[in-house]
């Protein structure tokens, strides 16, 4: 115990936590995000040069590539072997992680999913604290200021009319949710089913419980209270594991809850008051943790749903691809893809046809029980002059194919990669 809870421990479990999500085995990992064979992506595209990428800077020399070179591949390699090399130290030094903190920019700017497949929104920031902040310990409220950010912000994206939709699809896949409450969880199932009255009083109690988590943990001067707000935390943090939250950000409520009691539980001296002798850590914690996710909140279609912390807000960006049938072939021929698309994964382990059609249905059919999918239901017929001449396929699909990374993010998967799809592809029009 007296390790685990250590400064050096900290600093490896966030260190293991970026290593981990760059080799694909975190978030976008497995059949709750529509991977079934492989199951793993990340690593096998990342390490492979000709494979889809999106530069920060499209167009331009050596950087802006649309698909990964060499540089690419050495640029993450050297990082992940940056990173196993500070998990094998004895001691967690500035100096060993200053490699990382510069290079996940530098994969951000050669491929933004890279920067995004990091968490660098909350990993990236807390080892800028950890490096800038060593002296004095300064990083420990730093990262106070961080965990408490990410709670509050993700609270704040939930007050919206979307969030009920969200509680109801997601205790309806949880396994250990009673049965017999599933049902009260739509107006009148199977004839209605938006969210009843109780999928909105769930709601309305998990934004009410994560804005306390945030506001006690800060303001708390009681070490019996701070106690008791961690141990609610633990159980906010595990009731959303335990339902198998689509995208399977499992590992990341771990560290929440355990970089909860290690921060607050273990360092209740530790005063936000002495970040004023770094206003230069204070400025870029203001940018990072109030400024983007503020903006991100109030315009959502330009800002990443992880950089401005709108997790499981229910409101994320969306996209459709539609292709003519039989169209998508080219992206087979021309488009390197470690991972078929979703149709040729579901043949691999599901010899059925009809039950792979079956499947492929209840994919849109999730989406459209979610606010932001019901429109696209009645959008997509005024898109073309006949539906029924294109297979159409959710965008986070064809974005986990092409670019060995999905999460929830739309952003990645509208027109910067269709553009990188048709530079490749060259589909005609229609």
């Amino acid at each position: 115990q007296e390790w685990a809870f250590s400064a050096t421990a900290f600093k490896k479990a966030i260190v293991w936590a970026i290593f981990y999500e760059l080799c694909g085995l975190g978030c976008s990992w497995g059949p709750m995000n529509a991977r079934f064979k492989p199951m793993t992506l990340g690593f096998r595209y990342y390490l492979r040069p000709g494979t889809t990428k999106l530069p920060l800077f499209p167009g331009v020399p050596v950087i802006g590539n649309h698909t990964r070179s060499w540089l690419d591949v050495g640029v993450y390699t050297l990082n992940q072997l940056c990173l196993l090399r500070v998990l094998v130290a004895p001691e967690v030094t500035p100096d060993l992680l200053l490699p990382s903190l510069l290079l996940i920019p530098a994969m951000g700017v050669l491929d933004k999913t890279l920067f995004l497949a990091a968490r660098a929104e909350h990993y990236w920031v807390a080892l800028v604290c950890l490096v800038v902040a060593s002296t004095n310990e300064l990083w420990i409220p730093a990262c106070m200021v961080l965990w408490v950010c990410v709670w509050f912000w993700a609270a704040t994206s939930k007050l919206n009319q979307h969030f009920p939709s969200v509680i109801m699809v997601m205790m309806n896949n949880g396994p250990f949710f009673p049965k017999i409450l599933k049902k009260r969880l739509f107006k009148s199932y199977p004839d209605n089913l938006r969210p009843s009255r109780f999928a909105e009083l769930m709601a309305h109690f998990g934004t009410t419980t994560e804005y306390l988590i945030a506001i006690l943990l800060i303001t708390s001067t009681d070490p019996t209270l701070t106690w008791v707000v961690l141990c609610v935390a633990s159980g906010f943090h595990g009731f959303i594991a335990l339902n198998n939250p689509s995208g399977m950000p499992i590992e990341w409520n771990i560290l929440m809850v355990y970089g909860g009691f290690f921060l607050f539980g273990f360092h209740p001296d530790a005063t936000l008051v002495s970040l004023l002798a770094r206003p230069e850590l204070v400025a870029f914690l203001f940018f990072c943790l109030v400024a983007v996710p503020a903006y991100g909140n109030f315009v959502p279609y330009r800002v990443s749903f992880l950089l401005a912390m709108r997790y499981y807000a229910g409101n994320w960006s969306y996209n459709v691809w539609l292709f003519k049938r039989g169209a998508a072939e080219k992206m087979k021929q021309n488009v390197q893809m470690p991972a078929p698309l979703m149709r040729e994964q579901l043949e691999q382990v599901i010899p059925d046809p009809e039950i792979v059609e079956v499947s492929l249905a209840t994919i849109s059919s999730n989406r459209f029980m979610h606010e932001e999918g019901r429109p696209i239901l009645e959008a997509l017929p005024h898109a073309v002059d006949d539906i029924e001449d294109y297979e159409w396929m959710e965008g986070e699909l064809v974005g986990g194919s092409a670019i060995g990374w999905n999460f929830g993010d739309g952003h990645l998967n509208g027109r910067y990669l269709l553009q990188a799809i048709q530079e490749q592809c060259q589909f005609e029009e229609g």
